[in-house]
């Protein structure tokens, strides 16, 4: 038809593609669907930021003795009670729950130190070092736990108490005995990854650019084998705190004048018929820590698995 244009079908442009998220805010993303985890993070912060701060807004002594309060329970004037001398007990949780929390988060890193270095030999080792790490690894397994951290404290308590003072040689002592017996798992876990990784294509491509066996390990096998190390250390810190809760109530841990939650269940022990309160609260705190870590563990299990797709 005369003066007619045809008019040019329109042409909708593509999408923007979304740029590809980073790994850390997709680990996070990941961490935050599951509720439990979060939760507890909230949980922990809290336990964590009062026997930080704590101090700053209760600020009684530890060791200030009232008699005429001797176990009492909750009270305006003292919200979790006092013991048998009549001493505050949310002042000497606040005290004790930093020692508690600083044993397990000590242990913790000396259980992964030994355990990611003692894996990463066996796992890169194509010869007789593996066999004999891995028999290393499996005869610390078959050692009963409990009586040898008895053991070992009972013969070295005396000389690093000498050396390093009372507190900070029990603080040593139980750190690295707890640490020392804890690293197998994490040991296991990263021979493991080593294994897997340095078979990967990535590596094979950096081996034959000339990449060292120590550069493959620093910039290749090992930062992507953090994950799970990561989640096993989150696992380890309860079972520090555990431990050093077990030493202290067994009177074998700090000695009386240092308050720490498991030395405070273990003072309560013989009253609980009348002040029930006095073991309530130190176990509870360390019920609450110990469950929210493990929940934290199951969260960075969940978002560090890259199979996992939610």
């Amino acid at each position: 038809m005369a003066g007619s244009t045809l008019a040019s079908p329109s042409v909708e442009a593509p999408p923007l593609a979304r740029a590809p998220a980073s790994p850390g805010r997709e680990t996070w993303r990941r961490f935050r669907r599951h509720r439990l985890a979060l939760a507890s993070v909230a949980v922990l912060a809290v336990l964590v930021g009062g026997v930080l701060f704590g101090g700053l807004i209760w600020p009684l002594a530890i060791d200030d003795i009232d008699f005429a309060a001797q176990l009492q329970g909750p009270s305006w004037a003292h919200p979790f009670g006092t013991d048998d001398l009549g001493q505050d007990l949310l002042a000497r949780m606040i005290y004790g729950g930093r020692i508690s929390l600083a044993v397990g988060f000590a242990a913790m890193a000396v259980a992964s130190l030994i355990g990611v270095v003692v894996g990463a030999l066996a796992g890169m080792s194509r010869r007789m070092l593996d066999p004999a790490l891995m028999w290393l690894t499996d005869l610390f397994l078959s050692l009963p736990q409990l009586p040898l951290l008895l053991l070992v404290i009972y013969l070295f308590r005396d000389s690093l108490k000498a050396v390093f003072g009372v507190q900070g040689g029990v603080f040593l002592m139980i750190v690295a005995v707890i640490g020392g017996l804890r690293w197998m798992p994490v040991a296991r876990l990263v021979r493991a990854q080593f294994l897997t990784l340095r078979e990967k294509e990535f590596v094979e491509a950096a081996r034959s650019q000339g990449a060292t066996t120590g550069h493959l390990v620093r910039r290749h096998i090992l930062p992507n084998a953090l994950g799970p190390v990561i989640v096993a250390a989150s696992i380890e810190v309860s079972a520090a705190i555990i431990a050093e809760s077990t030493l202290s109530f067994l009177g074998l841990g700090f000695p009386p004048d240092i308050p720490t939650w498991g030395r405070l269940l273990f003072d309560a022990k013989d009253h609980l018929d009348v002040a029930p309160h006095w073991a309530l609260f130190p176990g509870g705190a360390i019920f609450l820590t110990v469950l929210s870590i493990n929940f934290i563990g199951d969260g960075l299990r969940d978002a560090l698995d890259p199979r996992r797709v939610f």
